[in-house]
């Protein structure tokens, strides 16, 4: 079996204060860098080993993505102290489109509970000028299928460090959950998901712990 972690950012400066952020470069908190060492101690923990490292192209992941695999002290990723990660904005957040930047009480408030629930949690009703959960399953899932799984299929061991929504997209593609589900889904910050394959099929998943 070979293994795909995947690992939404740290807790990020406008988790923190509550606001939609999508394509924002965010910086990660205090409390996110610390997510984000906890999840390479988590990877060392499990004696796990990567061979191959992705992520969008936003600051957040890219962050915990270098502070979690020092910290799981893979040195086969690392050259002159820089991490050999693989960057695409194919793998950022969803653009929450006239909504970035706002408090999301302060959008509930202006447009109405219900209205900004069906633009959260429905999958194919996008904000106003931003993108679906199905939009982000579109443009994920061409650049997985191109990319990343072929590496999978060759039994490489792949971390992907992103976002809640790219990763959900991930995760419909891989059929973990299927598009009507995956809505619900939360995904905690800085904690790996690990999924076992088995010859490019899904044998289980879970949090390393």
């Amino acid at each position: 079996m070979n293994k795909l972690i995947l690992l939404r950012h740290g807790q990020s400066q406008w988790n923190l204060e509550n606001k939609f952020t999508g394509w924002q470069n965010v910086p990660l908190t205090k409390k996110g860098e610390l997510e984000a060492k906890k999840a390479g101690e988590l990877i060392k923990k499990n004696k796990i080993h990567i061979d191959y490292v992705f992520s969008s192209v936003l600051e957040r992941a890219n962050k915990t993505a270098e502070i979690a695999l020092k910290e799981a002290d893979l040195k086969n990723l690392w050259d002159n102290d820089k991490l050999l990660m693989t960057r695409d904005e194919n793998l950022n957040e969803r653009d929450y489109g006239d909504l970035v930047g706002l408090n999301k009480q302060e959008t509930a408030e202006k447009f109405g509970k219900e209205q900004v629930h069906i633009w959260r949690r429905s999958f194919d009703t996008p904000p106003p000028n931003g993108e679906s959960l199905k939009n982000v399953v579109d443009r994920v899932s061409p650049y997985f299928n191109e990319k990343i799984k072929p590496l999978l299929d060759k039994n490489k061991n792949i971390l992907i460090a992103a976002h809640g929504n790219s990763l959900r997209a991930m995760m419909v593609e891989l059929e973990i959950y299927k598009p009507e589900e995956i809505s619900s889904i939360e995904l905690p910050t800085g904690s790996p998901l690990c999924i076992n394959l088995d010859k490019g099929k899904l044998v289980d998943f879970f949090y390393l712990d």
